[in-house]
């Protein structure tokens, strides 16, 4: 693997070329080429994928830090409420979606390689913190609070990525790379819950802040050698734009999609042990806990491969109707007491919220293709590149917007559970309640995408374009 010194030049097909600056600043940069993406541009993408997907992993494998850290925060002298405890956890979720509407703008103004490092290097803060913060058993809760809020740096690595990672790919084939890149970042959650625990008992609490140091310097050294720059999209995005994209009517319905497939991921990692835990109390948590987020992770390239081979739209649908039966036999497991029944049901729930989450993400940039490039004559050279660069920007930008509005969706189900468990004493009625939303997410698939609209001089649904 080795960085690019010196410009690439054309082969006699017109491949193209791809001229970089000191292996930094790639000027050329044609992925919808085929003879270009065929020469050189699939192994440049891959190179900076594998990179994309370290520092995304390790940034949610410290967003998740504290998930864990709070039910072994006895064993170093801190003794808090059970609101206290939820609110440690709770409040890196809300930064991490918060943090995704500005770590989006990161690739577009500084460059996706120089983001990359700065995004691993910050992930060395809420490591640092905790570390600190578990060494003093008198720190005041407020100052716990203001750590455990930084591993939301770890949350906005994702938009970062997957916003950077879009335009190095064909429109046609991101379905899988993106999948890919989630997922290595989706793994991170289970790898904590699953790791933690046994360090933890092996070298004390501190031990899982300092275990991700090393790492984080490597992702970052990694990213320096190895990642680039894509000059054609780093021109920085204002929050004129921002606020004027985020007010798009495809915005905000793949918006409330992501919530149904991401904020169902993110919320069940976030619940998934609570629920084990008062559902079936005799069940000792840990040891099934992260299999959840395991399944789902592993799921989301699945998802991307599915969408790039039948159409975003087509398998988000069938998912959401999927995701609701799957749902329902949780429900019907947690009425009859069965525990083998629960635990398939969750986990194929989870599998489907990672086939979701694949195929919207490749659903985004296949859908400002669609409507930027109506009206546009292909055969027009610079008409259409113009275009295709203003599609790739415009769904870079709604990818930071979803990611970020859909993380908030898994806030929106842990407060479901609980709000069921302190009002009923069961999670009957918040079941039931999910099950409804993914029928009418469904719904609304099905007329945005599937229904027939008027395209150009055509009668066509946007799945029949391409979406």
């Amino acid at each position: 693997m080795t960085v690019l010194a010196r410009p690439e030049r054309a082969d006699d097909t017109g491949a193209g070329s791809l001229s970089a600056k000191g292996g930094r600043w790639i000027d050329h940069w044609e992925p919808d080429d085929e003879r270009f993406w065929a020469r050189t541009g699939r192994r440049v993408a891959a190179r900076n994928l594998v990179w994309s997907i370290l520092t995304e992993h390790l940034g949610f494998c410290v967003w998740l830090l504290w998930s864990i850290a709070v039910l072994h925060l006895e064993s170093v002298g801190m003794r808090l409420s059970v609101g206290q405890v939820l609110w440690l956890t709770t409040l890196p979720n809300l930064v991490g979606a918060a943090m995704r509407i500005p770590y989006t703008f990161g690739p577009a103004r500084f460059g996706g390689r120089n983001w990359t490092i700065v995004s691993a290097l910050l992930l060395l803060v809420p490591c640092g913190l905790f570390v600190y913060a578990v060494g003093d058993p008198d720190i005041p809760y407020w100052a716990l609070l203001l750590i455990a809020a930084t591993t939301g740096l770890g949350g906005g690595n994702f938009a970062s990525s997957m916003a950077n990672i879009t335009h190095f790919y064909p429109t046609g084939k991101q379905g899988l790379p993106l999948g890919l890149n989630a997922a290595g970042g989706n793994l991170g959650t289970s790898v904590t819950q699953l790791a933690m625990p046994p360090l933890i008992t092996a070298f004390g609490l501190a031990a899982v802040g300092w275990v991700w140091m090393p790492l984080i310097l490597v992702a970052a050294a990694g990213a320096y050698l190895f990642m680039n720059n894509l000059r054609k999209v780093a021109s920085p995005y204002t929050l004129r734009e921002m606020a004027a994209i985020s007010r798009e009517p495809q915005t905000l319905i793949m918006s409330v999609l992501y919530i149904g497939t991401f904020g169902s991921f993110i919320g069940y990692s976030f619940s998934f042990g609570v629920l084990i835990k008062t559902q079936f109390p005799h069940i000792e948590s840990a040891h099934y806990i992260w299999l959840g987020a395991f399944a789902g992770s592993l799921a989301r390239p699945l998802g991307g491969w599915l969408a790039d081979r039948f159409g975003g739209a087509r398998v988000t649908a069938v998912d959401f109707l999927l995701m609701a039966l799957g749902i329902g036999a949780v429900a019907l497991a947690v009425r009859a007491g069965s525990w083998p029944v629960f635990l398939a049901a969750f986990l194929f729930v989870f599998v489907t919220t990672g086939i979701g989450n694949g195929s919207t993400y490749k659903m985004i940039p296949a859908i400002f293709k669609v409507t930027v490039m109506e009206g546009v004559d292909p055969a027009d050279g610079p008409a259409a590149e113009r275009a295709l660069a203003l599609a790739r920007r415009k769904a870079a930008a709604v990818i930071g917007v979803t990611s970020a509005v859909g993380a908030f969706g898994g806030v929106l189900i842990q407060q479901a559970f609980r709000i069921s468990l302190e009002q009923t004493g069961g999670v009957g009625p918040a079941l039931v309640g999910l099950t409804v939303c993914y029928v009418l997410c469904m719904v609304l698939t099905w007329a945005a995408y599937l229904r027939k609209v008027r395209i150009g001089e055509r009668r066509m649904s946007l799945a029949q374009a391409g979406v």
